[in-house]
């Protein structure tokens, strides 16, 4: 049985999710499909244009994402933070960027007087919109849904575009957040859609090449802050320099004609880290096979299930041996 998304998120031990949703059937509906010689490549497109919009609306920032011919894969960071700190008013507009809002919340912007009876059910809508904004589930559902749309008009059909729902892991600490991102950029090379990280199309290992050559950090994106320091900005935890070589190293590992070229990996990002080589590999190569649930160091992983009260560790062992 599905657990229940509330019963997988838990903001006080990780904002950090990895979600991943696959087209019906596992068709290639996004990409090439190698049986009827039929493009699908544009809509990988559509996907990538559409999470990058939504990152500017949400109070979700896209830490890695991949797009894939059959799934996609998105690394995500909640700032709920900066959603209690949002005005009403900036609350309402990204709502109104998405939905058509109420009738009251366009009286509002519109700066007409509202009655106590109305100003009250503007603010439990607002808190309702607050909340929806700071929600994977409200990301990932109006990502797919136009999506599936989309191409339901492309096919003249009706019916699934993605399979029922998205899967999602909590990522709960440093050494599992680098791991997954790894993973996810690195997934057209493991697939032999791609030679290099820099010419993988539709992912976020790309587009930070392309950046980086300018010395810029793409705005839509999550910044890398830097390693972790007392007065730490908000960002993912580690050198962009670093992050891209450690991504570079892996990759050139991974393809089949240079298997073995560089033994082993050595990066400052893994030393911190404190995760083995032999374990990186497999951490980025099989991260979804390896981990069916939370992935964290053992007592990050404890204290996660206990605030969902959780009593089943699925992957206790896996990150004791990987992670630990």
């Amino acid at each position: 049985m599905a657990t229940a998304r509330k019963r997988q998120v838990s903001l006080t031990d990780t904002k950090y999710y990895h979600c991943v949703s696959r087209c019906v059937r596992r068709a290639y509906l996004c990409g090439e499909d190698k049986v009827t010689g039929q493009s699908y490549e544009h809509r990988r497109g559509w996907i990538e244009d559409k999470l990058l919009e939504l990152s500017k609306v949400f109070c979700i920032d896209v830490c890695a994402y991949a797009v894939m011919s059959n799934h996609t894969h998105t690394v995500l960071y909640v700032d709920d933070v900066k959603a209690k700190r949002l005005s009403d008013k900036a609350i309402i507009i990204r709502w109104h960027k998405l939905f058509k809002g109420t009738i009251l919340s366009h009286k509002f912007l519109q700066g007409e007087r509202l009655d106590s009876a109305q100003q009250t059910f503007l603010n439990k809508d607002i808190e309702q919109f607050r909340e929806r904004l700071a929600s994977i589930s409200w990301f990932m559902r109006v990502l797919n849904e136009s999506i599936a749309r989309k191409a339901n008009k492309e096919d003249n059909c009706t019916g699934r575009f993605w399979e029922g729902r998205f899967k999602s892991q909590a990522l709960l600490d440093e050494a599992a957040l680098a791991a997954c991102m790894a993973y996810v950029d690195l997934n057209p090379i493991r697939a032999k859609m791609a030679d290099k990280p820099e010419t993988s199309d539709y992912t976020s290992v790309k587009t930070r090449c392309e950046h980086a050559k300018e010395g810029k950090q793409p705005k839509h994106l999550a910044r890398f802050a830097g390693s972790p320091r007392k007065h730490m900005p908000k960002g993912l935890p580690f050198e962009l320099k670093s992050y891209l070589e450690l991504v570079e190293l892996t990759g050139r590992c991974m393809r089949a004609d240079k298997r073995g070229a560089i033994s082993p990996i050595n990066s400052p990002i893994l030393d911190r880290l404190n995760i083995a080589p032999e374990n990186w590999q497999k951490l980025t190569t099989q991260f979804t096979k390896v981990f069916h649930g939370a992935v964290g160091r053992p007592q990050k992983l404890d204290n996660y299930c206990a605030s969902l009260e959780i009593k089943r560790r699925a992957n206790y062992k896996q990150c004791e041996k990987l992670l630990a």
